[in-house]
């Protein structure tokens, strides 16, 4: 299996539940390398120790045994730190996902187009009656959009992000005059009414 087939995208409708699933199997990981750890600390082995067969006992102590002089333990500091960072990455990333679930975005209407949350690719598509110029185009690139040819559109990820970079955006601002941030439901407002847009 590739490493692509492993990475669990933001616009796939059970990334919430993967993620769950694999922060579920990391945090057991993590409870099961600091057990060992601390009964190799206690005993000297790992032999006897809850969960692990004989067979594995006795990689363990080789590892240690045979292994770096600053590796004194059978799961490594820097093993036990990455796992724990990881696990920490798939919590922020659960709790977006979700936030973004709950937010409910919505589109607008600007002149000469149309801002479209579209749900089933996770994307913010504008959508364009005449081809940006040149300074349009820079100026949706800097602000994180793409042109995705088989959309029709410039879109970028769907989340909170994607439509505060909107909201500096001039040519894509709502025709009724608010700001993209003031149309969605559930949004914290961070612009002020008169602050001016770039």
């Amino acid at each position: 299996m590739s490493y692509r087939d492993n990475v669990i995208r933001s616009d796939d409708p059970q990334a919430v539940e993967k993620l769950q699933t694999k922060l579920a199997e990391l945090e057991k990981s993590q409870e099961f390398m600091k057990k060992v750890n601390a009964y190799y600390r206690k005993n000297g082995t790992c032999k006897g120790c809850e969960g692990v067969s004989d067979e594995t006992a006795q990689k363990l102590d080789d590892k240690v045994a045979n292994g770096y002089s600053w590796e004194t333990s059978p799961f490594p500091k820097y093993r036990i730190a990455g796992n724990n960072q990881e696990m920490h990455r798939l919590k922020a990333r659960i709790e977006e996902l979700t936030q973004n679930k709950e937010l409910g975005f919505v589109g607008w209407k600007f002149k000469g187009g149309e801002a479209v949350v579209n749900e089933s690719n996770n994307r913010l598509q504008l959508l364009f009656d005449e081809k940006p110029d040149a300074d349009q185009r820079a100026n949706l690139k800097a602000h994180g959009f793409r042109w995705a040819p088989s959309e029709g559109a410039w879109q970028r990820q769907l989340n909170s992000n994607a439509i505060y970079a909107a909201s500096r955006i001039d040519f894509i601002q709502p025709e009724d005059g608010k700001s993209p941030t003031e149309l969605q439901p559930k949004m914290p407002q961070t612009q002020k009414k008169d602050e001016p847009v770039r």
